[in-house]
């Protein structure tokens, strides 16, 4: 199976760089993780019994359309695991830990890998380019459920130590049933300061070229839609499509390496939950 993934992401470009194989496979596994994550949480989330546990295991795909010039998006399968209870929510590559709730408000810490970032041969106009690596995000989350609308607002700094920057994004979300299928629509703005738009979609003076101009980052915010439905095949198994769009924010979309002003993104994923 791996040997299969692995002859679907080569490129005639990468095939004379065998070595790098295994570690961009893995980077473009996890990148698709952290995208079907958010979605597949939710569902275990929206079905765990008050006060219960619940294990999902199950197989998840995902893509993004990234803004980048003549960018070699990638898709991959891969497995997934979740985990919740009432301190707990594991959803790889993110998991939260519980803290105390203020009112209706639940706290928690949160850890989040994205899969940001590029290496110089995902583009050709990434020529000269030194590697962006994604990164381990740490902070705090707030989440208030109600009966209307669910509230969500995280705040993360990234943990790596790779671009050296700070994310904050606030959410609303509600989710409506239909017979065995729910429709979660959602509304969300990431703000991203400078340091990470500098650092994935800045251009240094050693990388500036005639048709790269140098790019120093501005703070930024992104407005983001999207909608997730999810069927339940039989009562432990649930199947799930999750689409979005975002729309960026001045900071990005000036940057000389991004081509379009938006991104889209789509996931697909099936778990069984014990």
């Amino acid at each position: 199976m791996l040997n299969h993934l692995k002859s679907n992401c080569l490129s005639s470009r990468e095939k004379n760089s065998r070595a790098r194989i295994p570690f961009r496979t893995i980077a473009a596994g996890i990148a698709s993780a952290a995208c079907v994550s958010s979605a597949w949480a939710q569902v275990a989330q929206d079905q765990l019994s008050e006060g219960g546990a619940q294990w999902g295991i199950g197989i998840a795909a995902g893509m993004e359309r990234k803004p980048y010039r003549d960018f070699d998006n990638k898709g991959l399968a891969i497995p997934m695991l979740t985990y919740e209870n009432k301190w707990v929510s594991v959803a790889f590559p993110g998991a939260d830990l519980k803290l105390t709730s203020v009112g209706p408000v639940s706290l928690r810490l949160r850890a989040r890998y994205a899969g940001d970032g590029y290496e110089a041969d995902d583009s050709p106009y990434f020529g000269g380019m030194e590697k962006r690596k994604g990164s381990l995000w740490l902070g705090g989350a707030a989440i208030w459920r109600n009966d209307i609308a669910n509230l969500s607002a995280e705040l993360l700094a990234d943990g790596s130590g790779n671009s050296k920057g700070t994310r904050f994004k606030v959410q609303i979300d509600r989710r409506f049933s239909s017979g065995a299928f729910g429709f979660t629509p959602r509304l969300a703005a990431h703000w991203v300061d400078r340091k990470y738009v500098d650092y994935y979609y800045g251009v240094t003076a050693a990388e500036a070229r005639s048709d790269r101009p140098e790019y120093t980052g501005k703070a930024t915010a992104n407005i983001e839609v999207g909608l997730r439905v999810d069927y339940a095949v039989a009562p432990k198994q649930t199947v799930f499509l999750d689409v979005s769009a975002t729309s960026f924010g001045s900071g990005i979309k000036n940057s000389p390496l991004v081509s379009r002003s938006n991104q889209t993104g789509v996931r697909l994923g099936y778990v069984y939950r014990f």
